[in-house]
Order: structure tokens, then C-alpha cells, then sequence
């Protein structure tokens, strides 16, 4: 009669034997896997470098497109603008610097022709704070807008270079 020792031998003499006979699909399935990874990889990179040629190639004309892509947007913040009453008055407000900026520059001219001395001031435009304020909250949306512009090219480039586009 077999001894507890050699059923446990017996028992682990089957158990190798199965695990040896399943060990070799597994390894066989792992390097498929490997293999598979490694042709997708290599697909990846070449859609990747044919990416990169396209935008190389066509960086120009993107580019160009993407400035102007705010054309029409810009036409219709000026007359947006140009309607608001805050707006009106504060032309008007400038446009009296710009006068004055005029009268300066003639009056030196004419003293120049005159080959008196010059005695008229410099001409100086202020910039007001809001202008300030106001560019600062468009610089912070129109960052946003390009950073989500930033996004979806890069999904673009993410679907072309994974094959899924």
C-alpha cells in the first residue's frame, strides 16, 4: 500500500504533467500577444511619421487658417462694440487725445518751418487701466479657447496615429 508520502508524489507528478501541458498553448498565446503588440507598435509609428510629414508639410497653411479662423468673430466684436454707449463714449474721450496729439504735432511743424525754437511738448498718449482689464479677461478666455483647440488636436493626432480614424 502507498505511503502518504508517494500519493502526494504521485498527486504532484499529475499536476506538473497538466500544468507542463497547458504551460505550452499559454506560452504559445503570450508570444502571439507579443507579436501582435509589436505589429500594432509598428503600424503606430507609421501612422505616427506620416502624421508628422502631413503637419510638417502643411504647418503653413494650418497655421494661416487657424489666425484667420477669427476673422468673422473679430468683424463682429467691433460692431458689438461699437453699439455699446460705454464704448461710444470712450472714442470720444480718446479721440480728444488724438486731437490734441494733432495740434501738438503741427504746432511743432509749424515752429520747425518758422526755424523758431521748439517749445511745444512731446506728444503723449495715456492707455487707461480698463483697456488693461479688459485685455487680461480676454487673454484668460481666449487662452481657454486655445487650450481646448490644443485638445482636440491632439485627439486628432492620437485618432490618426491609434488607427482609429
Amino acid at each position: 500500500m502507498a505511503t502518504e508520502i508517494e500519493k502526494a508524489a504521485e498527486r504532484v507528478a499529475k499536476l506538473r504533467a497538466q500544468a507542463d501541458k497547458l504551460s505550452g498553448p499559454l506560452a504559445d498565446a503570450q508570444a502571439q500577444l507579443e507579436a501582435a503588440q509589436e505589429v500594432e507598435a509598428a503600424r503606430r509609428a507609421e501612422r505616427e511619421a506620416e502624421y508628422n510629414r502631413e503637419l510638417s508639410r502643411a504647418w503653413r497653411d494650418r497655421a494661416d487658417e487657424a489666425a484667420h479662423s477669427g476673422d468673422d468673430a473679430h468683424t463682429r466684436f467691433v460692431e458689438a462694440l461699437s453699439a455699446e454707449p460705454w464704448f461710444a463714449a470712450y472714442v470720444e474721450y480718446r479721440a480728444a487725445r488724438y486731437r490734441r496729439m494733432h495740434v501738438l504735432t503741427a504746432a511743432q511743424r509749424a515752429q520747425t518751418a518758422l526755424g523758431e525754437p521748439v517749445t511745444v511738448p512731446e506728444p503723449r498718449l495715456y492707455d487707461a487701466q480698463i483697456l488693461d482689464e479688459i485685455r487680461g479677461a480676454v487673454e484668460k478666455q481666449a487662452a481657454a479657447l486655445g487650450a481646448q483647440f490644443a485638445e482636440e488636436l491632439e485627439k486628432t493626432r492620437e485618432g490618426r496615429v491609434s488607427g482609429k480614424e
